[in-house]
């Protein structure tokens, strides 16, 4: 790992160690997100996260194309989204991504959910798509296997996972030809995640993290009253105060330190110059990272309640936190399609 990337294990490509994520969170338009990439870029940022669901890659892709750095520099991820699972969707929704971002390959493409689960934008927290399933690994390995025949085609150059949990990838991990070499997942100081973490860590797959900052601005339909903020826990602040920095600084710090890349979404040009340098300056020392492991509330923001099936009992059989995959007997037995 050196200051400014991340090696990974498979190509030895660098992966830079701070991206923008670019989910304008219902509320911030694709020309606002697009010129907030513009920005970005000149700051010194080369890792973008994007994805088809996010509505703007159309947009982003003019910014990219008019960039006068050399594409080797970039380090550009889109995402495969629910309604396109399957081998024919996943391959024509990629070479939609390279279309619109105006690329030829993408260096990192992931499975946003692992399950077919469809919300329609801007939707609030009850909404729920007839056709919803849970996770069902034999559909899964048909999207994953589409995904390894982008990489032999040589459109993408990584795959990986999002939103997965470890039952679902140690299936993935047996079943696959081409290993995920990222799970992009949520994590910040009050959700670390951190057997998970080492899990990843044993197979050599590097955690991205989005909602690092506690993700204030996500939609309404992800916010319920007993969320904590972050920014706001003691030692976080205590932290901050310490070091002289927001404490939006130090929940980044604490991603850096320990092998997450952070893709905090700002539009304004004072944050994303203090997200930068956060990451790239004034490392954290071991003892206030752990430190920081007593800020831990596994307060999961992003809870996915649009994406539940009708058998399911609440968002929490989403993310197998039992080691067991839920799934009814008539989706085992194709009762229902």
């Amino acid at each position: 790992m050196s200051h400014t990337s991340i090696t990974i294990p498979a190509t030895g490509a660098q992966l830079p160690v701070i991206g923008v994520g670019t989910f304008g969170s219902d509320h911030v338009s694709a020309v606002e997100m697009a010129q907030a990439v513009k920005l970005a870029l000149k700051i010194g940022y080369r890792n973008i996260d994007c994805a088809s669901v996010y509505a703007n890659e159309k947009e982003i892709g003019e910014v990219l194309h008019t960039s006068t750095i050399p594409r080797k520099e970039l380090w550009i991820t889109s995402k495969v989204w629910n309604d396109m699972h399957g081998k024919k969707n996943v391959i024509a929704s990629a070479k939609q991504s390279l279309k619109d971002l105006r690329l030829d390959y993408l260096d990192l493409y992931l499975v946003h959910w692992p399950f077919p689960n469809y919300h329609p934008p801007k939707c609030d927290v009850s909404s729920r798509s007839p056709d919803a399933r849970p996770y069902i690994h034999e559909e899964f390995m048909e999207t994953w296997q589409a995904m390894e025949e982008l990489v032999r085609q040589g459109l993408v150059r990584h795959i990986g996972t999002s939103n997965m949990t470890v039952p679902k990838l140690k299936l993935l991990l047996q079943s696959c030809s081409i290993r995920p070499v990222v799970n992009e997942m949520e994590l910040h100081p009050c959700f670390q995640q951190t057997a998970f973490r080492s899990y990843l860590a044993e197979q050599d797959i590097i955690p991205i993290g989005y909602s690092p900052l506690g993700s204030p601005n996500r939609p309404e339909r992800d916010t319920t009253s007993e969320d904590v903020v972050d920014m706001e826990h003691p030692i976080v602040v205590e932290l901050a105060r310490k070091h002289n920095v927001h404490p939006a600084a130090i929940c980044l710090k604490w991603a850096r330190g320990n092998g997450i890349v952070p893709i905090p979404q700002s539009t304004k040009e004072r944050n994303l110059r203090s997200n930068l340098e956060s990451v790239l300056s004034s490392p954290l020392t071991q003892e206030e990272l752990d430190l920081l492991g007593g800020a831990e509330c596994n307060n999961r923001l992003i809870k996915g309640q649009v994406f539940l099936w009708k058998e399911a009992d609440s968002w929490h059989d989403l993310w197998d936190e039992d080691g067991t995959i839920p799934c009814p007997q008539s989706y085992r037995t194709g009762g229902v399609r």
